[in-house]
């Protein structure tokens, strides 16, 4: 008689569990049904459904035109394909940098519509009574820290942040207000390795780290980016595990042909 296999769910106490004892942690970016499935199956820690969707999935440069209504339709796509991996969501540029309460109601909602799990928001100290409010409220929270894409008009570059020792001590103090309060994780984002592991060590929440080095306690990476179905996006931390756009490219060349050629469908693929 076969047993079903009890699949066990990633939390926020997993991922604090995994930073005690040593294991890294696999966070990857998910959109949409199939790819959570995927990815779900092949035992990734962390489904981000980031505000990236902005670039990789609808061609926007930035992030700043996601709303609050396409992020839980994302999140919501994701979670259904889940059964293990900890759902995670960002709560999109507008929704939780003016009033606690504005920031609290969008956690709400995102949490009551979506099916997901925790959310991450961008930011430090200047936000930190918002976090503290979902915090509070029972919402887990993972912060965001570095280079934060929100914040890009404000930057003008997506160069490595923190190079400076003005800029790093605060990135430092962010992270120390953010676990104080309560977030159960940092991502960093961009910034010096050495920074990243000192900021890594310094805290007993987890950081994931990309473009940060390797001495974060887990990475993350925008799945397009990993399977290399984004083109003509190569930064220096980007490893890629496929090369997904000239393979979808040739299969859908052949496919067109076929279809001209009147071979497709043939006689065993049809009716």
């Amino acid at each position: 008689m076969s047993v079903n296999k009890i699949i066990k769910r990633v939390t926020t106490s997993s991922i604090l569990a995994m930073k005690k004892q040593g294991e890294k942690i696999s966070m990857l970016t998910a959109y949409d049904f199939s790819t959570a499935r995927a990815l779900d199956e092949a035992g990734i820690d962390i489904l981000l459904v980031g505000d990236s969707a902005a670039n990789v999935f609808a061609g926007y440069e930035t992030t700043l035109p996601m709303t609050l209504d396409h992020m839980i339709y994302h999140a919501s796509a994701v979670a259904r394909g889940t059964k293990r991996a900890l759902v995670l969501v960002d709560l999109p540029f507008g929704e939780y940098q003016g009033t606690a309460e504005d920031a609290f109601k969008a956690a709400v909602r995102m949490m009551k519509e979506s099916g997901s799990h925790a959310l991450k928001l961008e930011g430090g100290v200047e936000i930190l009574d918002n976090i503290k409010k979902i915090v509070d409220a029972g919402i887990p929270v993972c912060g965001h820290l570095g280079l934060t894409p929100q914040s890009i008009n404000k930057f003008g570059t997506f160069g490595v942040r923190a190079q400076e020792e003005a800029e790093a001590e605060k990135l430092k103090a962010d992270a120390l207000a953010l676990q104080a309060i309560g977030c159960f994780a940092i991502v960093l984002e961009k910034i010096p390795a050495k920074l990243a592991k000192e900021v890594s060590d310094a805290l007993s929440i987890p950081t994931i780290g990309i473009g940060a080095g390797n001495g974060c306690d887990g990475q993350v990476l925008v799945v397009n980016d990993m399977l290399g179905f984004t083109k003509d996006f190569k930064p220096k931390f980007l490893r890629q595990y496929m090369q997904l756009y000239n393979g979808v490219v040739e299969a859908a060349s052949k496919y067109a042909a076929d279809v001209k050629a009147g071979d497709y469908p043939n006689e065993n693929e049809q009716y």
